[in-house]
């Protein structure tokens, strides 16, 4: 659910109308000047992100805009994002003008690094895209935006800018810098009771790699991860479901929780609270 923060006021309101980031874990991208496909990669993902900013070519914004704003009217707002041109660009103002008539849509904002940025999108939900380290430092501002639905954080542009050579440690996973890049934005995002969502992997092909990076984003606390490509998506869901016994430990614990009305043992371990909420997300996921 998008959290909606009042200025100066310390409790957030929550809006119960359902977003893309509700549907579940898999978040796919869709180049915004191919609405042949817009259909298909719905049926494919649990929320689609329609691309106006990096998988559209210059020459070719106009179009893609022109085309997203044509297909919004058949589609489920509550699975559809759509990623605007970043601030500062040619093509970012004709973007959001264009897009004023549906207010409830979700917004994906590139190149994040205020909440003013976000701000200035409202009354749209906006998905922060941190991808820069100004971007990663500003998070926890970020994601304090009265309109702020999400953080994401982008690791091809994030390498880029911090002009390293790869993201990548040589036994798996992601290298120093763009592992703290990762928790900051997880971080800020759970502080701020919203959604984070975790990068995508470029390479298609490569689903060893994307299983692993999936579940150590399950682990961590991401609650999505982002797609390329509607084969990424059933990965990317297996790595999000707990196994058959992980559901039924969580199922037992909680039947157990029912009888006792403080910490108890369970299995070995001591149960408390914030045990009881991991299985409550255990079972969420579960029942997805």
């Amino acid at each position: 659910m998008i959290v909606v923060r009042p200025r100066n006021e310390e409790v957030p309101l929550v809006d119960t109308v359902a977003r893309p980031l509700d549907h579940g874990p898999g978040l796919l991208f869709c180049p915004g000047n191919r609405p042949d496909r817009f259909a298909r990669a719905l049926a494919a993902a649990d929320a689609v992100v329609l691309d106006l900013e990096d998988a559209v070519g210059p020459d070719d914004k106009d179009g893609a805009r022109a085309a997203v704003v044509d297909a919004l009217a058949g589609l489920d707002h509550t699975r559809v994002v759509v990623r605007v041109n970043a601030p500062g660009t040619p093509a970012h103002d004709g973007d959001v003008a264009a897009l004023a008539a549906h207010p409830d849509l979700t917004l994906m904002l590139p190149m994040a690094t205020s909440a003013a940025a976000v701000e200035a999108l409202a009354p749209h939900p906006v998905i922060a895209l941190c991808e820069t380290a100004h971007g990663v430092l500003e998070a926890p501002s970020i994601a304090r935006a009265t309109n702020c639905a999400g953080l994401m954080w982008g690791s091809e542009d994030l390498l880029a800018d911090l002009g390293g050579r790869t993201g990548r440690a040589s036994g798996g996973g992601y290298g120093p810098a763009l592992t703290e890049a990762r928790t900051r934005i997880l971080y800020a995002a759970r502080a701020a009771g919203l959604d984070p969502v975790d990068t995508v992997l470029t390479d298609i092909a490569d689903t060893d790699t994307l299983l692993a990076d999936t579940l150590d984003a399950v682990a961590a606390g991401f609650a999505a991860k982002a797609c390329i490509h509607p084969s990424q998506v059933e990965v990317v869901r297996r790595g999000f479901r707990p196994t058959d016994a992980e559901a039924e430990h969580a199922r037992a614990l909680l039947a157990e929780a029912q009888r006792h009305p403080g910490v108890f043992r369970f299995g070995g371990e001591m149960v408390d609270a914030p045990v009881l909420a991991r299985a409550r997300a255990v079972l969420r996921r579960a029942e997805a």
